[in-house]
């Protein structure tokens, strides 16, 4: 006898999915972001690293400061979007999960919990550190004191 799930079935498994779906549609978006963040990154560290041979003195102590921080930030970044993509994966694998517990009656509830908290708790990381690397950013941003001229009036 072969086995046929009713309508029913698949329509309620794919209401179960519906909330996980948003959630992977939710860290596309992040890793749109972080992506973005990256190429711009990547792209300063390539402008300095033109203006690093004829720089000298404190400006040239200035772009190894800045280069130094890029490469921080792109370190940072990166782990940033592969925790992103890893709970992007554990959700997706939530959702087939879901799909074959129904589908099959097998009891892997635990597992689907254990794949999700996984995907949350890799996500937070990700976020966290994508805080972290706005944070050093602003160090780089800020502008010299010197170039403010407050000094004068």
């Amino acid at each position: 006898m072969e086995f046929s799930p009713g309508i029913s079935t698949v329509a309620a498994t794919i209401q179960s999915a519906i909330a996980p779906v948003f959630l992977l549609a939710g860290i596309g978006a992040i890793l749109n972001v972080l992506a973005g963040r990256l190429a711009r990154i990547v792209d300063r560290a390539r402008t300095l690293e033109k203006l690093h041979p004829a720089s000298t003195g404190p400006e040239h102590d200035r772009h190894v400061w800045e280069l130094r921080l890029l490469d921080r930030r792109i370190t940072v970044i990166n782990a940033a979007l592969a925790l992103c993509v890893l709970s992007a994966v554990a959700i997706c694998l939530v959702v087939a999960l879901l799909f074959v517990g129904t589908l099959t009656d097998l009891s892997i509830g635990r597992i689907v919990a254990i794949a999700f908290i996984l995907s949350m708790g890799v996500l937070t990381i990700g976020l966290i550190l994508f805080l972290i690397e706005v944070q050093m950013s602003l160090k780089a941003i800020h502008v010299r004191a010197e170039l403010l001229e407050r000094d004068r009036k």
